[in-house]
Parts: C-alpha cells; structure tokens; sequence
C-alpha cells in the first residue's frame, strides 16, 4: 500500500506544480493584456488632444458617465477619420454636438396613434 500511496502522493505534487505554473502564465498574461489596454488607451487620449477643443474633450468626458461604449464608437470613428486626413483643423464642441446629434439621431422613433 506504500506504493501506492507515494504514487499518488507524487501525482499529487505534479499536479500541484502544473496548476502553480498555469496560474503563474495566466497572470502574466492578463498583467501584458492590461498593459497593452493602458496603453492603448494613453494614445487615444493622445489622439483626442489634438482632434479635440479642451469643450469638445469635456463633453465627451461628460457623455462618458452615461455612454461609455458610445464614447468609444465615436474616439475610434474620430481618429479614423484623422488617420484619413478628413479631419483638418481641431473638433469644436459645437461640431462635436452636430456630430453627436446625428449618430444619436439614427435611433428609432416610435410613433403611437390612438384610434
């Protein structure tokens, strides 16, 4: 039965050692991951201050506390269209409005009539 015993005793520790070593690669993983994400965002805010009037940057903040992904859909169109060269001069807080106004508007309104 001793045998046995240090078998599974050894199994054990193998065992013990792969799941260490699994968990020490998954962190390391998520520790690159969230360095990239860091970094990704520190150049998008980048790319903001130069498309961006310090108003137009403060509204976003704004819209941010409420619409997050909607904040992001529209940094990334921003800097697509900089990337583009369409975008020729800084973003004021009025055309940011505009802007803003027209992909809000492309919601769908519904009507309801009595009869």
């Amino acid at each position: 039965m001793s045998d046995i015993e240090e078998l599974r005793r050894r199994r054990m520790q193998e065992l013990q050692q792969q799941s260490a070593q699994q968990s020490t690669q998954q962190s390391a993983d998520a520790e690159s991951q969230e360095q990239m994400r860091r970094e990704l965002e520190a150049q998008k805010k980048q790319a903001m201050m130069q498309l961006l009037t310090p108003e137009a940057r403060s509204r976003l903040a704004n819209l941010r506390l409420t619409k997050p992904e909607f904040v992001d859909q529209i940094e990334l169109q921003l800097i697509q269209l900089a990337q583009m060269g369409k975008i020729k001069s800084k973003i004021t807080d009025e055309q940011l409005k505009e802007l803003l106004q027209s992909l809000a508007g492309k919601k769908r309104e519904i009507n309801i009539t009595r009869r």
